[in-house]
């Protein structure tokens, strides 16, 4: 299905310039940088970083939000190397402030207000493909439009494609951290489509978890300081066991990494899929495949950018996504808003564990 919005980027045209541009974009902006990587201190504010410039089939957004992600603090970290320097982040949302042609024959307008994923949002201009415009809805607020986009996104594709329709309705799923982030959506979404979900926490984040429409909330020790749970404080494949009557989970959605990784594959029912997608708790280690033979287990590690390689694979999950929004279905909560200029601060809070929702950046 494509959105209202999105069939007037295809057809609509815009004949004068007068309408397709801001009368200046400034020549620097304001930016959180990276030059070296390392940890949240290598995020440096700068105030006079190049605009990037308007290339032909893009549009300039003035920012409003920029998403905090955890893939973030890995391009940070050097872990995912990125060339240096470079701008952080990956998710934006604020209105257009300059049109290429090519963007203003879709129909793309100064002030629209518009969502995105690229690479660059932490700062205050970003050069985006129109092709990976969002248009925000009426009745959603930048802030939330800008949550969905990596995090909303990531969910959708996790619940309803990555695993490859290994799981049907009314079987059983495993998300952990449904606490905070990614896996919160993922939760609701699960539940959306129709699968009965097993979701686990950590204590101090029970009060948001326990309003996801989990069917089975396991609850774990925190461990202070960091992003993940204490995975050892409760018998999880156990208690798992016992919930699916022995059967197991058909899917798991694993984003914690190297302490849950055993976790994951052992609660695994017969021809289910391990879906790692995260880090928390460091990489998940190399394993020899024959460790999934007990029962014809399957394993994935998927990104993102996979799951929308087309315009209308984007807009598809963006009209569900927002369609649920729009009708209560899904609860999307706003941790909270850092000013950029407090940029390592952004990244030290989501990679203490204190979030229990979207962490943002106004710009």
């Amino acid at each position: 299905m494509i959105s209202v919005f999105s069939r007037r980027l295809v057809t609509t045209k815009v004949s004068s310039f007068a309408f397709r541009s801001f009368s200046a974009v400034p020549s620097t902006m304001k930016a959180a940088v990276i030059r070296e990587t390392g940890d949240a201190h290598a995020l440096k504010v700068e105030l006079d970083f190049p605009t990037p410039e308007l290339k032909a089939g893009q549009v300039i957004v003035k920012n409003e939000f920029a998403g905090i992600n955890f893939i973030d603090t890995y391009h940070r970290k050097g872990l995912y190397p990125r060339d240096l320097p470079f701008v952080g982040g990956q998710e934006g949302g604020g209105t257009v402030a300059a049109v290429s042609d090519e963007a203003a024959a879709e129909g793309i307008k100064v002030g629209d207000r518009v969502a995105y994923s690229v690479l660059g949002t932490y700062c205050e201009y970003t050069a985006v493909p129109a092709a990976k415009l969002l248009p925000i809805p009426d009745g959603v607020g930048v802030d939330v439009a800008t949550s969905c986009v990596v995090q909303g996104l990531t969910a959708h594709y996790l619940t309803s494609t990555c695993h490859a329709d290994l799981i049907k309705k009314d079987e059983w799923m495993l998300i952990h951290g449904v606490g905070g982030g990614t896996c919160q959506w993922a939760a609701q979404m699960a539940k959306l489509q129709g699968y009965k979900v097993i979701g686990t926490c950590a204590k101090g984040k029970a009060d948001i978890a326990k309003n996801l429409g989990c069917d089975e909330l396991i609850i774990l020790d925190e461990v202070p300081g960091t992003a993940y749970e204490d995975y050892e404080s409760v018998d999880i494949v156990e208690r798992v066991m016992e919930v699916t009557g022995g059967v197991g989970c058909k899917a798991v959605i694993d984003g914690i990494g190297k302490s849950t990784v055993d976790i994951s594959i052992n609660s695994l029912a017969h021809r289910g899929i391990f879906i790692s997608f995260g880090n928390a708790s460091g990489a998940v280690p190399a394993f020899p495949v024959l460790r999934l033979i007990g029962k014809s287990g399957y394993v994935t590690r998927p990104k993102l950018l996979d799951y929308i390689t087309t315009r209308e694979q984007l807009v598809e999950r963006a009209d569900e996504l927002f369609g649920w929004l729009k009708a209560g279905q899904l609860s999307v909560s706003v941790d909270t808003t850092f000013p950029l200029e407090e940029a390592a601060e952004g990244h030290l809070y989501l990679e203490a564990g204190k979030s229990k929702g979207k962490v943002l950046y106004k710009i």
